[in-house]
């Protein structure tokens, strides 16, 4: 570690420490309880994390400071807490269980598709048809607009089939992270056969949830602003901020910048058969799409009688997901030996290296969770239905705006999108639905879109996490170079609810929003036309 990182991390730690003294001071554990200082763990983690570049580290402090609050600084209570309540308590709930398994199986798949050679040959294939960095980056947005049913399927997915064809074409891996991470979320949450959509339609009281969702897309300003910057970032080839030192040094070669490249060497791992083909990549690709969609209708009750539509609005991504991933990876390795592409021993021998590949996101999502619950315990969601419910009696006009940064700063600070729905929606539906319908869709769309900016933002988030572990980019790069593109959406959506709340026409604020962002792109675009990057 170098000297100038090391006086960082001491400072911040000395910071945490004082925070705490003076926190010790002046509360106790029951003065915290539903009130700002319900946020303030998650809050320091993410400046921990920030300024000392260390997720682990941060997020565990995180967790200690928010453990310290409820116990009232008594140390046996804090332990107790952290460990049965927190560490404990996230790795036995089934949700979060099958998403780890999702994780594995799916790490274990993309082993598979890297040892029968499939994804270099889809390298091969696609270096015959995509001839440009723009081509590169258009096939990474459009690939992962099309794997629309889930954030997290999507995040490693796309990563694993793209990495070859971006890093050969030059294109930094955290540009990589970002378009993977910003066709998870903000796609996800504008598809009405998602787990998102059910995910939604389920916080919903007694009301038409798909029904609802789908009238609240026109108004998701921060999901078709991101999709619309995408593109505009790739087809006008314009980049600012960090993410333009990125890219001018994969340019030159460097794919990562700094030093910390953790899946640097992760190609290496795995021995790679020459005699691979593009079907020994787009089989896995398609049996995994195919069972997963299949094991989210199961867990909604469609082989039980229930509608497609009611299926998907019922289905548990978790289970729905770790079901179809698993009978996917049995019918990969059933592929492999039947084509003799790998032997069963080598198949068996993929499955301990595609564990090793996922277990940095799995102990970044392990100590999220344990934050979150650490935030959930200290009464976070009462402290922010108390602030909107304060809100919703005066500005009217103004209240989708106010959501919006609500909602992008309880996302932020939790890393959670659906724990935000899950506090915010219902409240606006109470607020609007016997009184004003349309004003209650624009309320939800602004939830909706701050809850995915605000998750999309915060580097505690899963998506983010798993974002940077598709891409096999150092996370803390990831959420760096991301940041700014993700706040130029924001600011502009704003702008959007604002208009949207006075005019309540979505046509019209959608328009100007899209108006904006596309004058920003290309007054970049000229102020970079000398130095920008080339083709």
């Amino acid at each position: 570690m170098k000297k100038s990182q090391k006086i960082t991390v001491i400072t911040a730690a000395a910071a945490v420490i004082v925070f705490l003294i003076v926190s010790c001071r002046l509360t106790t554990a029951e003065s915290v309880q539903g009130s700002f200082w319900a946020l303030t763990p998650p809050l320091i983690a993410i400046v921990l994390a920030l300024a000392t570049k260390e997720v682990y580290s941060s997020l565990f402090l995180g967790i200690v400071a928010g453990a310290l609050l409820y116990s009232g600084f008594s140390f046996e209570g804090t332990f107790n807490h952290v460990l049965q309540d927190g560490l404990i308590s996230v790795l036995s709930d089934p949700s979060n269980v099958g998403i780890l398994i999702f994780l594995v199986v799916l790490g274990c798949v993309v082993s598979l598709m890297n040892r029968t050679g499939g994804s270099a040959a889809f390298g091969r294939w696609a270096a015959g048809h995509i001839k440009t960095r723009r081509g590169a980056m258009l096939a990474t947005t459009v690939l992962g607009i099309l794997i629309f049913i889930d954030d997290y399927f999507n995040c490693l997915t796309v990563g694993s089939v793209m990495r070859p064809v971006t890093d050969k074409h030059h294109v930094s891996r955290a540009k990589l992270a970002y378009l993977i991470d910003a066709t998870a979320a903000p796609v996800c949450i504008i598809a009405p056969i998602s787990s998102w959509a059910a995910a939604v339609s389920g916080f919903v009281p007694n009301s038409d949830g798909i029904r609802i969702f789908v009238q609240t897309i026109p108004f998701n300003f921060y999901a078709l602003l991101t999709i619309a910057m995408m593109l505009g970032l790739s087809i006008l080839r314009v980049d600012f901020g960090p993410m333009l030192v990125h890219e001018q040094n994969a340019l030159k070669g460097d794919l990562y910048t700094t030093p910390d490249r953790p899946y640097a060497n992760a190609a290496d791992e795995d021995k790679t058969h020459g005699h691979g083909h593009v079907i020994d990549l787009v089989f896995p690709i398609l049996a995994i799409v195919v069972c997963c969609v299949l094991g989210m209708l199961y867990s909604g009750g469609f082989f039980s009688g229930t509608g497609f539509v009611d299926a998907f609005a019922a289905s548990d991504a978790s289970v729905g997901l770790s079901l179809g991933s698993i009978f996917a990876l049995i019918l990969v390795v059933a592929f492999c030996c039947i084509r003799r592409s790998l032997t069963f021993s080598e198949c068996m021998d993929c499955l301990p290296s595609g564990f090793k590949s996922m277990v940095p996101a799995i102990l970044i999502l392990t100590f999220a969770w344990t934050l979150k619950a650490m935030t959930d315990s200290l009464g976070a969601s009462a402290f922010v239905k108390a602030v909107v419910s304060g809100s919703a009696s005066g500005f009217i006009s103004m209240l989708p705006a106010i959501i919006f940064l609500i909602a992008v700063g309880i996302s932020f600070a939790t890393g959670t999108s659906w724990g935000t729905f899950g506090i915010l929606i219902p409240i606006v539906v109470d607020c609007f639905e016997s009184t004003d319908y349309t004003m209650m869709i624009i309320a939800m769309a602004a939830c909706m879109a701050g809850s995915v900016c605000g998750d999309h933002c915060s580097p505690i988030s899963d998506t983010t996490i798993m974002s940077s572990a598709g891409a096999q980019c150092s996370h803390i790069n990831h959420v760096t170079t991301q940041l700014p593109y993700a706040l130029v959406c924001a600011g502009i959506s704003f702008v959007g609810y604002v208009i949207a709340g006075f005019t309540k026409n979505g046509v019209l604020s959608l328009s100007v929003s899209l108006g904006l962002l596309v004058t920003l792109l290309a007054v970049l675009r000229l102020r970079e036309n000398k130095k920008g990057i080339s083709d």
